[in-house]
């Protein structure tokens, strides 16, 4: 589906891809232009950790915070920000994301629709 969306991805861990160089609106009207839809769940989701970003200290938040969302079984997830702090001189970034879901019908599957919705999850997997 990346592809006929054209858009790059590569993968990122066991069951998910990373989209590069697109924003969320991007990839919301493109994913809609195909007569999908793109659902934006607005409860943000946050992860932190002490010293300087680094890539692994990134992915290691991202995990985490691919735990808290993987009980509502949505299929995306779009990380909003990543924002290095520092308090009393100890430095710590905290990173920022939402869920999101693909899915053909208009009205959001519930909890327990979603992760039996083969295709829809095989879609998002492209």
């Amino acid at each position: 589906m990346t592809q006929l969306l054209g858009l790059e991805s590569e993968c990122y861990s066991a069951n998910w891809n990373l989209v590069k160089a697109v924003d969320g609106y991007v990839l919301d009207r493109k994913i809609r232009a195909s007569g999908w839809n793109f659902f934006f769940m607005a409860a943000e989701v946050k992860a932190m950790f002490f010293g300087t970003l680094g890539a692994k200290k990134i992915q290691n938040a991202l995990k985490r915070i691919l735990g808290k969302v993987g009980q509502q079984h949505f299929n995306s997830l779009e990380v909003t920000a990543i924002v290095a702090k520092h308090f009393l001189c100890v430095p710590y970034a905290i990173v920022s994301a939402h869920s999101r879901h693909l899915q053909q019908s208009r009205y959001l599957d519930s909890v327990e629709a979603r992760p039996t919705s083969p295709r829809d999850a095989e879609w998002a997997r492209r």
